[in-house]
């Protein structure tokens, strides 16, 4: 039987396993692949740190995760094959609570990303606040 998330270490199992899918995936491979160029620890550690702030209520991330989204050329087919790949990533490591919380959190991120890309696309003379 799975263990469900508890500890930084189950943490980095699912971050890791996650990325390594995402390096491979052809359509999300090659926009992680432009924009983190050869910074994967460095990238690593902060997503090591968001997920430990969300799920563990251990706040050792600070800062906002949307900037560095802003630029980047995706849209729904991308944040379709995100979830879809982080969704599968958590279901084949682990099962419980947080590992549900951890889907739940990833869709309603997705969404938000995905909403705020949208009107800063339609709106382009408009400035993000967060």
């Amino acid at each position: 039987m799975k263990q469900d998330i508890q500890t930084l270490d189950d943490i980095k199992v699912l971050v890791d396993q996650f990325y390594t899918t995402i390096r491979k995936d052809t359509l999300l491979g090659p926009i992680f692949k432009e924009r983190i160029q050869d910074n994967w620890a460095i990238h690593l550690e902060k997503m090591y740190s968001f997920w430990q702030t969300i799920l563990l209520d251990e706040h050792s991330y600070f800062g906002s995760p949307f900037p560095p989204h802003i630029n980047l050329p995706i849209d729904a087919q991308h944040f379709g094959q995100w979830l879809k790949l982080f969704e599968a990533t958590v279901d084949r490591f682990y099962s419980g609570q947080k590992a549900e919380e951890a889907k739940w959190r990833a869709q309603k991120m997705a969404q938000m990303f995905q909403f705020k890309l949208e009107y800063l696309h339609a709106n382009p003379n408009k400035k993000p606040l967060i």
